[in-house]
C-alpha cells in the first residue's frame, strides 16, 4: 500500500503543469474564454470531465442574443452560426385560443436573436480551439481547486495538477470550483419556483416560425425552435408526475390542447428523442470571485429558461472576464479583475427579474390558490397590455433581446 501511495504521489508530481489561465469546464463559456485567450496569446488549459462526443451532442439552449452573435463575429467564431442559424425577430403569445405576435426586433433597433443549438456552438468552439493548438483535456475531471488566494492557484485533476496564475470555474452548478472556495466568503441568493416543466426534444419539424409561449388554464406550453427537423417543447406539469405519467400520446395531445387556436393551425408530431423534468430554480452567488479564482456561467448563477437568458448570461461573464484578463497581462492592470463581480452582477439581476416576471405571466395560478381566478385575470391583463401598448412592448423587447455589452 505504501508503495502504491508513493507511486501515485510521484505520478502526480510528474504530471504537474503550469499555465497562465486554468479553465474548468468545456461548455460554451469555458470554450469562448479559451478561444479568446489563445487569440490574445495568453496560455491556457481547459479540463473537461466528459468526452468530446458527449459535450458536442448534449442538447441544451438554442436562443442566442444579438450581441453574442456580433461578439463571436468580431473574433471569427460565428461563420457556421451565420450560415446555418436562423435569425428571429418575433415571438408569439397564445391565450384563450387567440394569438398575437410581438415584433421585438423592430421595437429595439432591429436586433434579432439567432436560433442555433448550443451543442452546435460547442462544436464550433471546440474545433476552433483545437485547430489553434489549444490544450483541451477531455475526460479529465477537476477534483478540486487549492490555494485560491495565492499567486499560484491550482487545479487538481484526475491526471495531475495544473498550477495557474488565474482560474475560472465554468463547471456549472454542481461543479467543484465553487465548493472548493470558503463558503463564508459568499452570499447565496436562491429561489425554488413553484413550477415544474416537462422538457421535450422531438424529431419534428417546427410548427411555427417563431417561439410560442402558450398560456392555458391546464398549464403553460412552450414551442421552441432548434433546427428545421428538431423542435423543443415544454409542458407545465405536477410535482408528483413521473416520466411514466407522460407517454408520447399524452404529450402530443396536451400540446395540441394548450396551443390550440380558434383558427386553422396544426402541430407537427414526430418521435420524441428526449424527455426530462425541469424543477425551476433561480440562484445567484455573490461575489463571483475569491482571490485569483473566478466563477462564470452556471457556476455563479442559475436562471429559469423563461426568456432564454441562461447561456447568454454565461457568455457575457466570459466577455467581461476576457476583457479583464487582457488588461492584466497586456497592461499589468488588475483593476478589471478586481471589479469582475461588480461588472457582471447588475446584468445577472436584471435578467433574473425579467425571467421571474415571465414565469409569473405564463403559468396559471393553482386552482386551490387564494384568489386564483383574480390572479389569472391579472395575467391576461398583462398580456393584453403587451399587445396594445407600444411602451409595454418596447420595454419587453429591450429585456428580451439582451443587453448591450459595454466594456471600458
Amino acid at each position: 500500500m505504501k508503495g502504491f501511495a508513493a507511486n501515485e504521489k510521484n505520478r502526480l508530481e510528474n504530471a504537474t503543469t503550469q499555465t497562465k489561465v486554468g479553465i474548468i469546464g468545456a461548455g460554451p463559456v469555458g470554450l469562448l474564454i479559451g478561444n479568446l485567450l489563445l487569440q490574445a496569446g495568453i496560455a491556457c488549459i481547459i479540463v473537461e470531465q466528459q468526452s468530446r462526443d458527449y459535450i458536442e451532442h448534449r442538447a441544451r439552449a438554442g436562443l442566442i442574443e444579438y450581441w453574442v452573435v456580433d461578439y463571436l463575429r468580431r473574433y471569427g467564431l460565428a461563420d457556421r452560426l451565420l450560415r446555418e442559424g436562423a435569425a428571429h425577430a418575433r415571438c408569439e403569445f397564445r391565450y384563450r385560443r387567440q394569438r398575437f405576435s410581438l415584433p421585438y426586433a423592430s421595437l429595439c433597433g432591429d436586433r434579432t436573436h439567432y436560433v442555433y443549438p448550443q451543442q452546435e456552438l460547442v462544436k464550433d468552439l471546440v474545433a476552433s480551439f483545437l485547430n489553434a493548438g489549444g490544450d483541451l483535456r477531455f475526460e479529465t475531471p477537476a477534483l478540486c481547486v487549492s490555494k485560491p488566494a495565492t499567486t499560484t492557484p491550482t487545479i487538481h485533476s484526475s491526471t495531475g495538477d495544473i498550477v495557474c496564475d488565474l482560474i475560472v470555474g465554468c463547471d456549472g452548478f454542481y461543479g467543484v470550483t465553487r465548493p472548493s472556495l470558503p463558503s463564508a466568503a459568499f452570499t447565496i441568493f436562491e429561489k425554488q419556483h413553484e413550477f415544474r416543466w416537462l422538457a421535450l426534444l422531438a424529431a419534428a419539424p417546427p410548427s411555427t416560425d417563431q417561439i410560442i409561449y402558450g398560456l392555458h388554464e391546464r398549464g403553460f406550453a412552450g414551442h421552441m425552435l432548434r433546427t428545421s427537423k428538431v423542435s423543443r417543447f415544454y409542458l407545465q406539469c405536477a410535482d408528483s408526475d413521473s416520466l411514466n405519467s407522460w407517454p408520447d400520446e399524452r404529450i402530443w395531445s396536451e400540446l395540441e390542447i394548450r396551443l390550440s387556436l380558434d383558427e386553422p393551425w396544426s402541430l407537427t408530431r414526430g418521435p420524441i428523442l428526449e424527455k426530462s423534468f425541469l424543477d425551476l430554480r433561480s440562484f445567484v452567488c455573490e461575489p463571483m470571485q475569491y482571490g485569483r479564482v473566478y466563477l462564470a456561467g452556471d457556476a455563479a448563477h442559475i436562471i429559469s429558461p423563461a426568456g432564454g437568458k441562461g447561456m447568454n448570461l454565461g457568455l457575457a461573464d466570459a466577455a467581461v472576464f476576457i476583457h479583464a484578463v487582457r488588461a492584466f497581462y497586456e497592461r499589468q492592470d488588475d483593476t478589471f479583475l478586481a471589479a469582475y463581480s461588480q461588472q457582471c452582477l447588475p446584468r445577472i439581476w436584471r435578467a433574473q427579474e425579467f425571467s421571474h416576471w415571465m414565469l409569473s405571466i405564463i403559468h396559471p395560478p393553482a386552482p386551490d390558490r387564494p384568489n386564483a381566478t383574480f390572479m389569472h385575470q391579472l395575467q391576461i391583463a398583462q398580456i393584453e397590455r403587451l399587445r396594445r401598448s407600444r411602451a409595454a412592448a418596447e420595454s419587453f423587447a429591450e429585456d428580451y433581446v439582451g443587453y448591450n455589452m459595454v466594456l471600458e
